[in-house]
Parts: structure tokens; sequence; C-alpha cells
């Protein structure tokens, strides 16, 4: 098997057919015991053999029918949307969809966990994906499917080719398949795989080289955007910097300086992986206070200050076109454009001062009580911009807050693109919200006023 390198190699049909007559029997001779997955001159090359091992380890059928046990619609749509790679699906459009397709190919794209999160290209080949399970929602890890470019490049981190009887299961040995992982550049942090799979006899040996470039300009698009948030940041921050007496840093969600005031400014500042508003301790500088901005937090540097928390917010659902919520304190106030199911989920907790369950947040907003699981991932990203806003057990607007609901002069303009059963009820019933609770004082201070 070393006689023809099968990365970068350019092969002609006839060799493409005899290179995967060598593979099935190298792969017979390796199951069967007769040849160590490691051992010359018949061994796969070392990226498969290693992988090869895992799955026999792993008690991998390769004759098995792999079922799959995909992802539920909403998870599904729930991984999409958590996903960074999301927002660099037109880069690998572009790079890669147009050749995947022309060539009979598909493109798929999973997260850091192998699942397969997009899948496009020839509608042929999409069709003989779904008979081996290769699915949106499905688990492409070497636990579940064996050697495959996917599985294999999540376990290598690096770009990998695996071709017809390189795959564990036999199944597979039809298909080729090349993959690269995607990494955060932030942080180095793996956030997925693209893949271009399909049949193996039309599978181009350059394709590898492309699928890895394609991947690195995504990984400088993510660059390009952390950079351009940053400067948004640094914009927001620059005028509650200016006000500050003291120390104090300004950083996004990931510890990255955008701006520091009374301080050398360090490139980065190490947070918690979930860091709240309130007291904390930094290893560089000792006990702060952290407080969120839009976009990031701002670092006190010092001994906490029990009166810096912020005091108001004022959460504007009066407009057709967008949210908006804006939050005051001693450092001044910043406002934050809400997506829709943030706006809907900051309009119910100001219409129940008293607090709100995860259970009857999901029935608000599903007319399903069970759906807790989306509700509390919303609602953690919510607190990780207004954390000291926002307090839970149950979630509700924090002790001391005062909270002013702008609503829209017709009850039929509220959140009008929501689908909320408890919004729709709000509507119907032209009330603020239709609890009849707005105004008294248990958690936060909330009052509701009508814009005109």
């Amino acid at each position: 098997m070393s006689e023809r390198p099968i990365d970068g190699a350019v092969w002609s049909a006839q060799e493409t057919r005899a290179t995967a007559r060598r593979l099935a029997t190298v792969h017979e001779a390796a199951l069967a015991g007769e040849v160590a997955p490691d051992a010359p001159p018949d061994a796969p090359r070392a990226v498969i053999g290693e992988s090869w091992r895992r799955a026999l380890s792993s008690g991998v059928d390769p004759d098995g029918d792999q079922a799959q046990h995909l992802l539920s619609v909403a998870e599904l749509e729930h991984r999409r949307h958590r996903s960074q790679l999301a927002s660099v699906l037109p880069v690998l459009n572009e790079g890669l969809l147009a050749a995947a397709d022309a060539a009979q190919q598909i493109m798929v794209v999973t997260d850091a966990e192998g699942r397969v999160l997009w899948r496009e290209g020839s509608a042929p080949v999409r069709r003989m994906a779904d008979r081996l399970g290769f699915d949106k929602g499905a688990d492409w890890t070497e636990g579940v499917v064996g050697t495959n470019a996917i599985g294999t490049a999540l376990v290598a981190r690096r770009p990998v080719l695996v071709h017809s009887a390189e795959h564990f299961v036999r199944s597979h040995h039809q298909w080729t398949c090349a993959a690269a992982p995607l990494h955060d550049p932030r942080d180095g942090r793996l956030l997925g795989t693209v893949d271009v799979s399909g049949p193996a006899h039309g599978f181009h040996p350059t394709t590898l080289s492309l699928v890895s470039a394609v991947a690195r300009l995504a990984e400088g698009e993510l660059r390009t955007r952390h950079h351009a948030s940053l400067e948004r940041l640094r914009s927001s921050a620059a005028p509650v910097l200016a006000r500050l007496g003291g120390r104090a840093l300004a950083v996004d969600p990931n510890g990255w300086v955008a701006g520091v005031t009374g301080l050398t400014p360090p490139d980065r500042v190490a947070l918690p992986k979930a860091p709240e508003a309130g007291p904390l301790w930094l290893p560089r500088y000792g006990m702060c206070t952290l407080e969120p901005l839009p976009g990031g937090w701002l670092i006190r540097v010092g001994r906490p200050d029990r009166e810096a928390g912020p005091s108001r917010v004022e959460l504007d659902v009066s407009g057709r076109d967008g949210s908006t919520v804006t939050v005051s304190g001693p450092a001044g106030s910043w406002s934050h454009e809400l997506t829709p199911r943030h706006a809907e989920l900051l309009f119910l907790l100001a219409s129940h001062p008293q607090g709100r369950s995860a259970a009857e947040l999901a029935q608000d907003l599903f007319g399903d009580p069970s759906r807790t699981v989306t509700v509390r991932a919303e609602l953690s990203r919510l607190r990780r911009h207004l954390g000291g806003v926002l307090a839970h057990r149950p979630y509700r607007f924090a002790d001391g807050v005062t909270v002013d609901l702008r609503l829209p002069s017709r009850p039929v303009h509220l959140l009008p693109q929501s689908l909320a059963p408890a919004v729709a009820a709000a509507r119907r019933r032209g009330s603020t919200g239709g609890t009849g609770d707005l105004g008294t004082k248990s958690g936060a201070d909330a009052r509701a006023v009508v814009v005109e």
C-alpha cells in the first residue's frame, strides 16, 4: 500500500479501481487478524490503521446496519443556531458546493461532536447517503460508524481523506470522503468539520486539498468577524471607560481586551467558562467586579462595589422592526438589540415580576411545558449579557432593579412576529401581558409604558 500514497495522488480510472481492490484486500486481512493493521508491506496508511484499531476497540460492527439515532428537529435547529459555523456557511458553499454538485458529491458540515448539521449537493447522492443513515442530525463519529473522514478528522485534528475500503464499515466501501476540521481562531477550540463525500469512482484526488483550503478561508472569515466584534465593543465601551475612575477593562466573552483605563492593556484576560455578573477573582488582578456590556464584559479591578450594579432596565417592545433592552447604572447605560426569542423571554419576565420556572416559560413560549432544555439554553445566553439584571430559581428580574416596559399603542403590534401562546394571549386581551401584576413588587419593580 505504500507504493501509491492516497493523499494528493492523481489517478486514472484504472488506478482508482486497482487501489480500491488493494484496499479491500488489506481491509479483509486486517479484520481477519491475518495482517496487523500496522504491519508492512500491506498495511493501511497510519491514520487509517490507527482508526481501524479504535473502531475495533469500540465494538463497531464492520457488517452492521449502523442504526442511527438522529437528532430531533428542535435539537438540530438549536445546534445550528448555537454553532459559529452558521456564519461561515456562505464561504463553505461558495468554495465547495458548486464543485461537489458538478462531481456528483455532497457537502456536509458537522459540529465538534460529529453531528451532521447541514448537508447539500447532488440529489441522487443525498438519496444514496440516506440509505447509509448519512442524514442531517446523524452521528458520524468513529465510535458509531467506524473509520470515515469526518470522525477520523475529529480525532486526528487534521484534514483526512478516506477512500473506498479504508472505511471500516463494508457498506461504506463504495464511498470516498474528504474532511477538514474547523477551529475557532480566537482560542483554537474545535468547532466541527466540513466534508465532501460521494461515490468512490467519481472522486477527484485533489478534493482533500480543496476542502482544506476552503476550511482555512472559513477560519479566516471567523477571524475577521472577531476583529469586527472587538471594534464594536471598543466603540460602545469607550464612553463607559471614560466615565470611570480607577482601573477597568472591557473584554469580549472570551476575554479578548477591547479597552482599558488605568492599566497596561493585556491581549486577553482569563475568564471562567461561564462568567456571571458580580464579584470575581481573576489570577492577574485579584478581586474584581464583572458587569455586562453589549458584546462583552466590564471588569472593575479592585474590591467589589455593592452599589456598582445596574439599577434600571428599559425593555422596548413597542416597535414593529425590533426590540431593545437598555440597562442603566452607576457606570452609565448601554443598549442591546434583542433577538425575537430573547424579546419574548424578557417580555414574559417583565410581565411576571414574581418569576417563572423553566416549565412555565416553555408553556408560555411553545405551549409545551416539557421544552425546558431550549428555554434554559436561551436564558443562559441572555444571562451572559444581563447577568447583573436577571436572577434564576425562578427566572426573574433581580431584586432592586426597576423595569420599564415600553409597549406599542395598539396591542396587535406587540411582538408581531411572535407565535408564542402567551404573547398571542396578551395581544388578544390588549393588556400589559395578561397577568395583571405589572407594577407589583416581587423581585423587581415593574411598570408598563404605552408608546404612542
